[in-house]
C-alpha cells in the first residue's frame, strides 16, 4: 500500500514523539514538527525522500500541518483508566499478587515485552501502559503455571469494538511468558471471525504468517521462543493440519507455548478435545492451558442458538477438565448471559459450569473512543440521522421472501455520503486508509442479496457512471442529477469540513471505481477482505456475520435497521462503536428514531451497571453477589427475558430490586382525555397533601404516607405497552409491590421550570421545558430525561450532603432514607406540531437505597402466556439466517 508525503511525515514524526517520555505537552509536538521543517529546509530532495522511504515527496500544505499537529494532539493526550476487579470468596484468600510481585520479575518477558513495543508505534503511550496493568491483575487472578492442580474461572468485560482483542493479546503473551503451555482461543461462531482473530494474534503473539515475520515479530524472532500455532489464518482446527504442524514434537517435553484459534462449534471443540486425549493419552493433563472465550455470551451459555448450546457448553467444560491446571477467562461486551449461569449448578463428570466464580474484571475504554455515550447521549445526535421512509420499503417484519423493489431515498443518501466520505479522508492525507460503509437492514441471506443488486446497480449505473462522465465538466451540477444530488448529499451532512464542494468533486473521479459491494453471509460469493498491500473501500451487507466481534474497518457510516431491544443483541450488532482517528466527525449512523431511543436507554442502563459494578467491588462483593444484583436489576428485565425463558413450566415468580433505580414516564398518553385526566391526577394529589416543607421554587412535601403515593400511581394513565410496564420502562406492577411490601413513607416533590405560570389552589409554579415528539401515538420526552439536574437530591436531610452531591443522581438516592415521587408540569419546546398540548403531566420515582440494599426485591408471578406475548411483540429474530 503506497505511501504518500503527508503520510511519510506523520509516521516519522510520531516515531519520534513515542519515543519521547509521557505525558507529551502541545510545546513538544510543535517542537518536533518545527525542527522537521527545518530537515526539509536544508536537505536535498534526494535525502528527504530516503528518509522518510517514500517514491516522492511533494510539499505540504499549511491545512496539512495544522492538520498534523490537531492528530498528534488527539494522538497523545488520551487517556485511560484501569479497571474495576471484583473477586469470589475462595479468590480474596488465595495469593493474587504471585505474578506482579514474583513471577514478572524473575521471568524473560520475550512475549510482552515485544507486543508492548509494537502496540506502541499505533497506541498513545498511557493506553500501552494501562494495557499492562489490566492484564497484569488479570494474570494476578489466574493463578502460577508451575502450582499443582488449580482451575479457575474469570470474566473480563470490555466496551464493544473497544479493544478486547488487543487486551486477550496481551494476556496470552503474559501467560506464556509466565509458563502457560496450552492456549486455546475461542473466536466467536463464524469463520471470518475466527480467521481476523487469527491474524491478529499472529501479528501480536506468534509474529509470523507464512514464514515470514509479521507485527510484533518484525525484526524480533527468536527461533528457539517461536510458539507452535496448530491453526492457521486459512484453516480452523483438524486433526490431519495438527499432526503435520505437531510433526516431531513431543508435546510432554515441549518448551514454547502451543497456540489454537477455533470457532465455536461443536465438532470443532470434539476434535480438539479427541486430539488432545490421542496425543496425551488420556486427560490430566500437566501442562497449564489458558482458554480465551471471546463473544463469551455467544453459545457458550445455555441459550437457543442454531447449534445445541448445551452440547458446546459441555464441550468446554471437557476441554478444561482434561488439564490438571487450567484457566478460562471469558471476554465480552455483554456479561448479561454469563452471569445468569447457575453457579450451583451441579458438578458432572466434565467439570464445573463456566460461571465467573473466581473474578469478574471489567476494562475502561481510553477516552478517544468512540462509544455508545459519545454517539448517543452527548454529541447532540450529529453523528444521527434519523430515517422515517424505511417503514414503506424495508418493513421491519419482513419475511425471507420479502422483495425489495427500490432502495429507499435514506439509503441513496446513506451511500453517497460514503463516496463523499473516502475524498474527505483522501484529502486529510487518509488515501492509504481502509474506508467502509455498513447496511444492517435484514436478518434473511435473500434479502441482504436484493440488498446488494440494488446498491451496485445505483453505484454503478448512477454514480460511478456520471461521476466518471460529467464530475470534471465545468457545469457539472447542469448536466448530471446524480452529481446534484450528491452535492444535495454534501450540503445536508458535510457543510462544516474544512474542505468545499469543488474540492471533493475535483478528487472523485481518483477513486471512484475502486468503491465496491461485499456481503458477509453464509452464501457470500467474493469475500470481504482488507488487504495489507492496497485500499478496500467496500459498502459492506450483513446481518449476524457482522454482528459479533468482526470489525469493519474504517467505518463512516452505517445504515441500521434491525429490531430487537434485547441488550446484548443490541449493543453487539453496533460495529460502529470504536476508533475513528482523524475521521470521526464524518460518521454517520441513519437509524429510526426508535432504534436511536433504544441505544440511548442502554447506554445509559449500562453506565449505571458498571457503577454498581464499582460500589460492590469496594465493598468487597463477589460474583455470585454481582449475579443476583444483576438478575433482579430492573434495568435489565428485557435481557432477562430474553435468557430466561422457561420451557416446562406454566408460571414462575420474577424478582425487581427497585433500590437504588429511577423510573419515569418518558412515554405520555397524546389522546386529549388522558391528558387531562393526568393533569387532574396531579391535582387530585396536591389537594390530599399537607402544608409544604419548603416555600422555594420547587416545593417538597417530606414523610407522607405511602397510600397517597399508591392511590396516585394507580389513577395516573401511563402508556401500557405489557400490564407489567417492562418494555415502557415504568414498571408499574412491581412499583405497586414494592408500595405493599415497604412501610416506609415517601417524600414528593412538584418541580418548578422556566416556562409559564401553573397555579392550582395556593400552589404556584412555572412549567418545566422539555423537547417532545409524538412517536406512534404517545408523546414521547426526548433523551427519556423527564427530571433533571439536582432533582433527586432535594430531600436529602443534610445541607452539605445535598451541596456536595450536586448532579450526582445515583449518590442522591444512596444517600436519602426515602423513596421520592417525583411531579412534573411540562411545556412543549420547540415543538413542530401546532396540536401538542402545552400542559402535560408526568412523574418519576427516585427509589433511594443502591445496589448494596439488603432490602427483598419486588416479586411477582408471572405466567408464560404473558411472557411468550411480550417476546412475540419485541419481534425475536428467531428466523435469523444470515
Amino acid at each position: 500500500m503506497q505511501t504518500n508525503s503527508y503520510q511519510a511525515v506523520k509516521q516519522f514524526i510520531y516515531n519520534k514523539l513515542n519515543d519521547t517520555p509521557s505525558p507529551l505537552g502541545k510545546s513538544i509536538i510543535s517542537q518536533e514538527i518545527e525542527n522537521f521543517k527545518n530537515v526539509i529546509a536544508s536537505v536535498p530532495k534526494e535525502i528527504l525522500i530516503s528518509i522518510l522511504s517514500v517514491q516522492d515527496y511533494e510539499n505540504l500544505s499549511i491545512d496539512d500541518w495544522h492538520r498534523m499537529t490537531r492528530e498528534f494532539e488527539i494522538h497523545f493526550d488520551v487517556e485511560m483508566r484501569h479497571g474495576i476487579l471484583i473477586q469470589g470468596d475462595e479468590q480474596q484468600k488465595r495469593d493474587t499478587l504471585w505474578w506482579t510481585s514474583i513471577q514478572k520479575q524473575l521471568t524473560d518477558n520475550y512475549y510482552w515485552e515485544r507486543l508492548r513495543n509494537y502496540l506502541l508505534r499505533s497506541l498513545p503511550p498511557e493506553v500501552v501502559k494501562t494495557i499492562d496493568t489490566d492484564t497484569d491483575l488479570v494474570m494476578n487472578n489466574l493463578e502460577n503455571p508451575t502450582k499443582s492442580d488449580f482451575n479457575r474461572y474469570g470474566m473480563v468485560v470490555g466496551h464493544v469494538q473497544s479493544g478486547k482483542t488487543g487486551n486477550y493479546s496481551s494476556l496470552i503473551c503474559k501467560a506464556a511468558d509466565a509458563g502457560y503451555k496450552f492456549i486455546v482461543v475461542i473466536a466467536g461462531g463464524i469463520n471470518n471471525l475466527r480467521d481476523q482473530t487469527q491474524e491478529r494474534l499472529n501479528e501480536s503473539f506468534i509474529g509470523q504468517h507464512k514464514g515470514s515475520q509479521v507485527g510484533a515479530g518484525i525484526g524480533n524472532t527468536r527461533r528457539e521462543s517461536m510458539p507452535y500455532s496448530l491453526t492457521t489464518v486459512e484453516r480452523d482446527f483438524n486433526k490431519q493440519d495438527a499432526d503435520r504442524l505437531a510433526h516431531g514434537i513431543n508435546f510432554d517435553t515441549v518448551s514454547v507455548p502451543i497456540l489454537l484459534v477455533i470457532k465455536k462449534n461443536t465438532s470443532t471443540l470434539k476434535n480438539v478435545i479427541d486430539w488432545l486425549e490421542m496425543q496425551y493419552k488420556g486427560n490430566d493433563i500437566d501442562h497449564a492451558m489458558l482458554v480465551i472465550d471471546d463473544e463469551s455470551d455467544y453459545a457458550s451459555i445455555n441459550t437457543k442458538e442454531k447449534e445445541d448450546p448445551t452440547a458446546i457448553n459441555l464441550r468446554l467444560r471437557k476441554l478444561l477438565s482434561l488439564f490438571k491446571k487450567s484457566a478460562y477467562v471469558a471476554y465480552t461486551a455483554t456479561p448479561y448471559a454469563n452471569i445468569f449461569i447457575d453457579h450451583q449448578a451441579s458438578h458432572t463428570d466434565v467439570g464445573n459450569d463456566l460461571f465467573p466464580q473466581d473474578f469478574i474484571y471489567a476494562l475502561d475504554a481510553p477516552s478517544n473512543y468512540f462509544g455508545a455515550r459519545k454517539i448517543f447521549i452527548d454529541s447532540e445526535e450529529q453523528h444521527l440521522i434519523p430515517i422515517e421512509d424505511n417503514e414503506f420499503s424495508i418493513p421491519y417484519d419482513h419475511k425471507k421472501d420479502f422483495k425489495l423493489e427500490e432502495l429507499p431515498g435514506s439509503l441513496l443518501d446513506a451511500i453517497r455520503l460514503f463516496v463523499l466520505n473516502i475524498g474527505i479522508r483522501r484529502l486529510r492525507g487518509q488515501g492509504n486508509k481502509h474506508n467502509s460503509m455498513l447496511i444492517h437492514a435484514t436478518r434473511f441471506t435473500d434479502v441482504h442479496k436484493n440488498l446488494a443488486t440494488l446498491t451496485e446497480e445505483y453505484l454503478k449505473e448512477k454514480i460511478k457512471k456520471d461521476v466518471v462522465s460529467y464530475s470534471k465538466l465545468f457545469d457539472a451540477l447542469d448536466q448530471s442529477e446524480t452529481i446534484r444530488d450528491l452535492k444535495t448529499s454534501f450540503d445536508m451532512h458535510l457543510s462544516e469540513i474544512e474542505f468545499s464542494w469543488d474540492q471533493l468533486l475535483a478528487e472523485l473521479p481518483a477513486y471512484i471505481e475502486t468503491v465496491v459491494v461485499r456481503e458477509v453471509h453464509l452464501k457470500k460469493t467474493i469475500p470481504l477482505e482488507y488487504r495489507k498491500d492496497t485500499v478496500t473501500n467496500a459498502i459492506v451487507i450483513g446481518g449476524a456475520s457482522l454482528a459479533r466481534g468482526f470489525t469493519v474497518e474504517g467505518l463512516s457510516i452505517s445504515y441500521f435497521l434491525r429490531n430487537t431491544v434485547f441488550y446484548d443483541t443490541l449493543m453487539q450488532m453496533g460495529r460502529w462503536f470504536g476508533y475513528r482517528p482523524g475521521y470521526e466527525d464524518i460518521c454517520k449512523i441513519f437509524m429510526p428514531q426508535d432504534r436511536i431511543r433504544d441505544f440511548a436507554e442502554i447506554i445509559r442502563a449500562t453506565e449505571d451497571l458498571i457503577s454498581d459494578f464499582k460500589l460492590m467491588a469496594e465493598h468487597k462483593k463477589t460474583p455470585n453477589d454481582f449475579g443476583l444484583y444483576l438478575v433482579e436489576n430492573p434495568d435489565s428485565a428485557l435481557q432477562i427475558t430474553a435468557r430466561n425463558k422457561q420451557k416446562n413450566v406454566q408460571e414462575f415468580y420474577y424478582s425487581m430490586q427497585l433500590d437504588g433505580s429511577l423510573k419515569e414516564t418518558s412515554y405520555l398518553r397524546a389522546e386529549a382525555e388522558s391528558i387531562d385526566h393526568n393533569i387532574n391526577a396531579i391535582k387530585d394529589l396536591l389537594v390530599l397533601l399537607p402544608q409544604p416543607s419548603t416555600d422555594e421554587k420547587t416545593i417538597v412535601w417530606k414523610n407522607i404516607n405511602k397510600s397517597l403515593v399508591k392511590k396516585f400511581i394507580k389513577e395516573f394513565k401511563t402508556v401500557d405497552k405489557d400490564k407489567l410496564g417492562l418494555t415502557s420502562r415504568m414498571p408499574i406492577a412491581f412499583i405497586l409491590k414494592y408500595l405493599d411490601e415497604r412501610t416506609t413513607d415517601w417524600d414528593i416533590a412538584l418541580y418548578s421550570g422556566n416556562g409559564d405560570d401553573f397555579v392550582f389552589n395556593d400552589i404556584g409554579i412555572k412549567k418545566q421545558y422539555r423537547r417532545i415528539k409524538l412517536n406512534k401515538g404517545a408523546y414521547e420526552v426526548l433523551n427519556r430525561q423527564v427530571s433533571s439536574g439536582t432533582s433527586e437530591s432535594i430531600t436529602i436531610e443534610d445541607d452539605e450532603t445535598r451541596k456536595a452531591l450536586k448532579n450526582d443522581r445515583k449518590a442522591a438516592r444512596a444517600a436519602r432514607v426515602r423513596p421520592l415521587l417525583m411531579l412534573h408540569i411540562l411545556q412543549v419546546e420547540d415543538k413542530d406540531d401546532p396540536n401538542y398540548r402545552d400542559e402535560l403531566a408526568a412523574f418519576g420515582i427516585s427509589f433511594s437505597g443502591d445496589a448494596l440494599t439488603k432490602e427483598k426485591p419486588a416479586k411477582l408471578l408471572i405466567n408464560t402466556v404473558y411472557f411468550k406475548n411480550l417476546t412475540d411483540s419485541l419481534k425475536l429474530e428467531s428466523e435469523s439466517d444470515d
